[in-house]
């Protein structure tokens, strides 16, 4: 089964991350690096994304044309960080992974709808 994992983080977290010194940023980034390493076989792709702040949304309403503005808009207090699409045997698995996930914040498992 596939699933995505959304790395997740609120404005706390992210004021956090931006406060580690370099040798604790380069300890973080390495925990990040092994646990990639060790689920390889199962990550299918992953992507770290750009701040909220480089987001553009189109928002589709009614029948009128499409409104576009800057900034990510979607409702909540996180922002997803990155991602990753896994292919794991059952959900218990995915769970498993994202217990693991070293980078702090939240992770969001959402299964992909398979066709």
């Amino acid at each position: 089964m596939r699933y995505m994992l959304l790395f997740c983080g609120s404005d706390e977290d992210r004021r956090a991350f931006e406060a580690l010194s370099e040798d604790e940023l380069r300890a973080r980034y390495a925990e990040v690096a092994r646990w990639f390493g060790e689920h390889d076989q199962r990550i299918l792709a992953s992507e770290q994304l750009q701040p909220r702040e480089a987001a553009t949304t189109v928002r589709f309403a009614g029948d009128g044309d499409p409104l576009v503005t800057d900034g990510p808009f979607l409702e909540g207090r996180e922002d997803i960080g990155g991602y990753a699409t896994i292919d794991v045997s059952d959900f218990d698995a995915a769970l498993a992974m994202a217990r693991t996930w070293p980078g702090r914040g939240s992770v969001e498992i959402r299964p992909v709808v398979e066709r």
